[in-house]
C-alpha cells in the first residue's frame, strides 16, 4: 500500500520542524528524484507493518522522533507539544513543520519528488507523488503558476500522479479527473488531516461505519448524488474528481480546476480529426511517461533449489511463495482493443521497452490469460492475442488456469482502503498479474473514457441533433434477440421514446423519480441484452444490480439522500454529460480497490486511459462521434495508425458485452458452501442492510443457474467480505508511545436500528 498523509492546523509545530534539516539542501536544489528511498511499511493491507524498519525514520538519521513519540524525551522541544500528533506507521516525512507532509509505504526512490521554488524561501515547496512524465524546470513553472491560483497547470503532465503545494500556511492537494487518486480529508487537530487514502484518516479519528454510505454504495452505485462525497467512515470526506483541496490554517475549501462550460447549450462541434489526433497524442505521452522511469528489478525469492520428490514446479513456487515479477516493461494483451493498443504503442515507442537482461532480448512481456474451465465463446479472443502477439518487439506469455482461479475462488486476502466488487476475483487476476512485470500496462478505463454512455442521446436530442442516432439505434436493434420482422421498428421507437423522455425531465424530477422507485421497491433485475442495459441507462438515476436484495429500511435511506440531492444543483445539466462522468467515477474507483486487491509485491499496475491528459483529451471528442457503433475500436484503430501500425488481425476491435457468466456460475458452485457459511451470521444483516435468508436463496438460485443479477451478488459478497476484514484487523496506521491504539470502527458494526414510525 501506498499513500501520503499531512495536516494543516492553526498550531505552528507538530514536534517535526528538524526531522529533514539534514536534507534541507537537497530539498532546495530542485533534483527530485530519489528524495527519501522506499518507505518502510511492510505486508499487504492497512497496519500491518509492525513498526519502523530497522528503527529508522526512512531517512537514516537514527529513531523516530516528533509527536507523540517525543513524549519520553524531555529534552526535546517537540516534548511539550506532543498530544498534538501521532506518526503514521512506516512513513517517511517529505517537509515538516507548520503543516506537516509524509509518504507511508513501498513507495520507489523516483516515485517521490519535491522541489522548492526558490532556495532562499523554503515554504514555497512541490511535492508530486506517483509516475509523473514533467521534468524539473516544468515542475517548476507548475509550482509558480499554482501559486497563483492556476492549479491546471499541474495536471496536464503525462503520468497519474498527485501534486501538494505548499505556499506558505496555504497546503493545496490536487485530486485527477477520473477519480483513480483520490484525496480525502477529515477535521481533526483545531485543523484538517488530508490523505490519498480514508482509512488512515478514519484510524486517525477512530470513525464508525457511515452505514448509510455502504447502502447508497449497494443500492445506488453509479450515481453520485446518492454517495455524495461520503466514505464508508463516518466524518471521512472526499474531494470529487477534478477538484483541488486548498486548506489554510486548517480552514477547509474545496475548488475545480476545470473550466466550465454552459450547462444548457452544447459547446461547438469540435472537429473530429483534430481530437482524435490529441487522443493520440496523450496515450502516447502516458506510455512513454512510463518507458522513460528507471526500471526497477523486483526482490528475488530464493532459488528454485531443483526437483523435490512429490513437488512440481507449481508446488515449490508455492512454497515458496508468490512469485515476484520479472524486472521491465508488460502489458495486458487479452486480445481486446484497449490492451493491445497499450502493447503495441509500448513496443513500438523507441528505446528498450521489455525485460532486463533477459534471454529474449528486449521485448516487452505480453500476458494473456487462458481460462481453462470455461474456454467456450473466447477463442476468438484468444486468437486475436495469438496474432498481435507475432509482433517481434512482444514476448507472449499465456497463463492457463482452471477450477483454481474461477471467481470467488481463495476469498482470503488484503484489506482494502473501500469496498469493491474485484475483491471475488482479485485471486483470478492475482494469478495473471504475479507472470508479468514490474511495471504492466492494463487497458481499465478505456470503455469509460472512450465510448459514449447511452445517455448521451438524450444530449444529441437537446441538441437537435437527430440525424446522428440513426446508427446507434440501427445497431442496437441488429443487436435485439428477438426474431420478429417487427424488430427493426420497434426497438429504434422504443429507444428514441426513451432518449426524448430524458431529455425532457429535468434533473429534480429524474432524482425525486429515482427515490421514488426505492421507496417502493422497484428494483434493477439485471440486462438480458444491449438493447435492456441502454433503456436502464437512459435515466438520471437507477438502482444497481444488489438493490433487490435490501431491506426496506435501507431502500428508504438511500431514497432520503436522492431527495435531498435534488435540490442541488448538479454539475452538468446534461444527463449524458452527467452519466458518463458519474460511470468514469464509478470505474475510476472500482480500478482502485482492484489495484489493492491484486497487488503484487513490486508491482506497478499502469491505467494510462485513467490518466488527467487522456481523459481530458477523450473529452474534447465530438458527441456524434462517440455514440456511433464501433467508436472505440476506431478511435484507436486510427492512434495506431498514426503511430505506424497499420496491421491488425481480423476482428480487432470487436466488443463482448456480457461478462463470462459460465465461469461466474461455475465459481458460485465451487465456493457454495463457503458463501453459505459467510451469510449465515452476516455483519450486513447485523447493520440492517440485508437479510441473510433472502440472500442465501439468492446463492442457491444463481448456483442453480436461475436469472439472478450476478454482479449484485459480487457486490454484497465483496461488503461482507471487507467488513469481516476491517473488524478483524488488529493492527493500525499509526503509532505513538503514549498514546491508546488508534483504529477505525472501534465499537464494530452498528446494530439495527429499530424501523421509523
Amino acid at each position: 500500500m501506498r499513500w501520503l498523509v499531512g495536516w494543516s492546523s492553526i498550531a505552528a509545530s507538530f514536534g517535526t520542524a528538524g526531522r529533514v534539516a539534514g536534507h534541507a539542501a537537497a530539498h532546495s536544489s530542485g533534483h527530485s528524484s530519489g528524495q527519501g528511498g522506499y518507505g518502510s511499511a511492510q505486508g499487504s493491507g492497512y497496519g500491518s507493518a509492525p513498526g519502523y524498519a530497522n528503527g529508522s525514520d526512512g531517512w537514516g538519521d537514527g529513531p523516530l522522533r516528533g509527536g507523540l513519540a517525543d513524549a519520553d524525551h524531555p529534552d526535546d522541544p517537540a516534548a511539550s507539544e506532543a498530544d498534538r500528533t501521532v506518526v503514521p506507521v512506516g512513513a517517511q516525512l517529505l517537509w515538516g513543520d507548520p503543516d506537516p507532509l509524509w509518504a507511508v509505504g513501498d513507495w520507489r526512490p523516483d516515485e517521490i519528488r519535491t522541489l522548492t521554488a526558490d532556495p532562499a524561501d523554503p515554504f514555497i515547496r512541490l511535492a508530486v507523488l506517483g509516475c509523473c512524465g514533467a521534468t524539473d524546470a516544468e515542475l517548476r513553472r507548475g509550482l509558480s503558476a499554482a501559486r497563483g491560483g492556476a492549479l491546471r497547470h499541474l495536471t496536464e503532465w503525462p503520468g497519474s500522479y498527485t501534486a501538494v503545494i505548499q505556499a506558505g500556511r496555504r497546503i493545496t492537494v490536487v485530486g485527477d479527473l477520473a477519480g483513480a487518486r483520490p484525496v480525502f480529508y477529515t477535521p481533526w487537530a483545531s485543523g484538517t488531516a488530508y490523505a490519498t487514502a480514508a482509512l488512515p484518516l478514519a484510524d486517525l479519528i477512530e470513525a464508525q461505519l457511515d452505514i448509510g454510505h455502504l447502502a447508497a454504495l449497494l443500492a445506488c452505485p453509479d450515481s453520485p448524488e446518492a454517495l455524495g462525497d461520503g466514505t464508508p467512515y463516518v466524518g471521512v470526506r472526499r474531494i470529487p474528481p477534478g477538484h483541488a483541496l486548498i486548506l489554510r490554517e486548517g480552514s477547509r475549501e474545496i475548488t475545480g480546476y476545470e473550466p466550465t462550460a454552459s450547462l444548457a447549450v452544447a459547446a461547438p462541434e469540435a472537429d473530429a480529426e483534430r481530437a482524435v489526433e490529441g487522443v493520440r497524442e496523450a496515450l502516447v505521452d502516458a506510455v512513454r511517461a512510463r518507458l522513460t522511469a528507471p526500471r526497477h528489478a523486483p526482490d528475488t525469492l530464493p532459488h528454485d533449489p531443483g526437483p523435490v520428490p512429490g513437488m512440481g514446479p507449481a508446488d515449490r513456487r508455492a512454497a515458496r511463495g508468490a512469485p515476484a515479477p520479472v524486472p521491465g516493461v508488460g502489458a495486458d494483451l487479452s486480445g481486446g482493443s484497449a490492451s493491445a493498443t497499450l502493447a503495441l504503442l509500448a513496443a513500438g515507442l523507441p528505446g528498450a521497452p521489455g525485460t532486463i537482461l533477459s534471454r529474449t532480448g528486449e521485448r516487452l512481456l505480453a500476458v494473456t490469460f487462458n481460462d481453462l474451465a470455461t474456454p467456450q465463446g473466447r477463442e476468438p479472443e484468444l486468437e486475436r492475442a495469438h496474432a498481435i502477439a507475432a509482433n517481434p518487439r512482444l514476448h507472449h506469455v499465456v497463463v492457463a488456469a482452471a477450477e483454481e482461479a474461477l471467481p470467488y475462488a481463495d476469498l482470503d486476502g488484503p484489506l482494502t482502503d473501500e469496498p469493491g466488487p474485484s475483491l471475488v476475483f482479485a485471486a483470478r487476476e492475482r494469478r495473471r498479474l504475479a507472470a508479468g512485470s514490474a511495471d504492466h500496462f492494463t487497458g481499465h478505463g478505456a470503455r469509460q473514457v472512450l465510448d459514449a454512455h447511452p445517455a448521451r442521446l438524450a444530449d444529441l436530442l437537446m441538441d437537435r441533433r437527430r440525424r446522428h442516432l440513426l446508427r446507434p439505434v440501427a445497431a442496437l436493434a441488429r443487436s435485439s434477440p428477438g426474431d420478429s420482422r417487427f424488430v427493426p421498428l420497434t426497438v429504434p421507437l422504443t429507444v428514441y421514446a426513451a432518449a426524448r423522455r430524458l431529455a425532457r425531465t429535468p434533473y429534480r424530477a429524474g432524482m425525486e423519480a429515482a427515490a421514488a422507485r426505492l421507496r417502493d421497491g422497484a428494483a434493477s433485475t439485471g440486462s438480458s441484452s444491449p438493447v435492456d442495459a441502454s433503456l436502464a441507462a437512459l435515466t438520471w438515476s437507477r438502482p444497481g444490480p444488489a438493490a433487490a436484495w435490501l431491506t426496506g429500511e435501507a431502500l428508504a435511506e438511500v431514497s432520503i439522500r436522492l431527495t435531498a440531492a435534488a435540490g442541488r444543483p448538479p454539475l452538468s445539466l446534461r444527463p449524458g454529460e452527467a452519466r458518463a462522468r458519474a460511470a468514469l467515477a464509478r470505474h475510476a474507483a472500482d480500478h482502485r480497490v482492484f489495484e489493492q486487491a491484486v497487488e503484487v509485491r513490486s508491482q506497478r499496475l499502469h491505467a494510462p486511459f485513467l490518466d488527467n491528459q487522456v481523459v481530458r483529451a477523450a473529452r474534447a471528442l465530438p458527441e456524434s462521434l462517440r455514440v456511433q457503433p464501433g467508436a472505440r475500436a476506431a478511435i484507436l484503430r486510427s492512434v495506431l495508425s498514426s503511430a505506424g501500425v497499420r496491421e491488425l488481425p481480423p476482428g480487432w476491435g470487436a466488443t463482448t458485452h456480457a461478462p463470462n457468466e459460465s465461469a461466474t456460475r461455475l465459481g458460485l458452485r465451487a465456493a457454495l458452501p463457503h458463501l453459505l457459511a459467510l451469510f449465515t451470521a452476516p455483519l450486513l444483516a447485523d447493520a440492517g442492510l440485508i437479510e441473510a435468508r433472502v440472500v442465501r436463496q439468492a446463492l442457491l438460485d444463481a448456483a442453480d443457474g436461475r436469472p439472478v443479477p450476478l454482479d449484485g451478488l459480487a457486490e454484497l459478497v465483496s461488503m461482507e467480505l471487507w467488513l469481516g476484514r476491517l473488524l478483524s484487523r488488529r493492527g493500525t496506521c499509526w503509532t505513538g508511545t503514549s498514546t491508546p491504539r488508534r483504529r477505525a470502527v472501534p465499537k464494530g458494526v452498528p446494530l439495527r436500528r429499530p424501523a421509523l414510525s
